[in-house]
């Protein structure tokens, strides 16, 4: 549903949670779901996911890649086997570790820090303030004068998100441009085609291979052999 690049990253993605799910004995985004169960504590409180969709960040991301960062990129997820324990992520919540951690990731994969952060960063400010405008009361009626009280919003985010969030609570902002999915690369297209044409050969030549075996087994029976030989020799007689 997604594509073949996209799907293929997710499951890598996946393997990552699964790794770091068993280094620590507890899945990534425990935040969210600690969220929402302090929500359903508070009367009248509405919980709204405010994080840009998965396939969107995905998509955006994987064409923002070129093709040897998107080897790189798989090489490294593939491979990821350091441990990990609950001391480095209390280093991760010191700002200045975060933000030496977050600036290698910029230098390495500086398209991918963008699709994946800074464009959140854009988009989750977006929503905090969308949830942050004045709620407008009932009025008894038409020529009633508007009354507004201020709304009450706690907002949890990861801290790679805070200073992006800060930078960029004042701004203007647009998020038509960062929710659109650019169209697939040449390159993309031509990895595609390869790895479906690779996929059903491989499939072709192992059914070939079964089916051939499958023959030469049959007719090497006993039976067979005497069912074939009575067939011969029926015109014969």
């Amino acid at each position: 549903q997604n594509g073949v690049m996209s799907g293929l990253m997710q499951m890598l993605l996946l393997k990552v949670s699964a790794h770091i799910t068993e280094q620590l004995g507890m899945a990534p985004g425990g935040e969210f779901r600690e969220a929402f169960k302090e929500a359903s504590k508070v009367p009248f409180c509405k919980f709204h996911l405010g994080d840009r969709p998965i396939p969107v960040t995905f998509k955006r991301a994987i064409a923002a890649l070129s093709f040897w960062q998107k080897v790189k990129l798989a090489w490294g997820l593939c491979f990821l086997s350091d441990p990990i324990s609950k001391d480095d992520v209390e280093k991760c919540k010191q700002k200045d570790l975060l933000e030496q951690m977050m600036a290698e990731m910029i230098g390495e994969f500086p398209d991918l820090h963008r699709t994946i952060v800074s464009e959140r960063d854009i988009y989750l400010t977006y929503m905090l303030k969308q949830a942050a405008k004045q709620i407008e009361l009932p009025r008894a009626s038409e020529n009633e004068p508007r009354k507004y009280i201020p709304a009450v919003v706690v907002g949890v985010v990861g801290m790679g998100h805070v200073p992006g969030i800060e930078k960029n609570w004042n701004s203007d902002l647009k998020i038509q441009e960062i929710m659109s999915v650019p169209p697939p690369s040449t390159s993309s297209k031509i990895f595609k085609f390869v790895l479906k044409a690779t996929v059903f050969g491989l499939l072709g030549y192992g059914c070939y291979r079964i089916g051939h075996r499958t023959v030469q087994f049959v007719l090497s029976m006993p039976a067979t052999q005497t069912y074939l030989q009575r067939l011969t020799e029926v015109p014969q007689q």
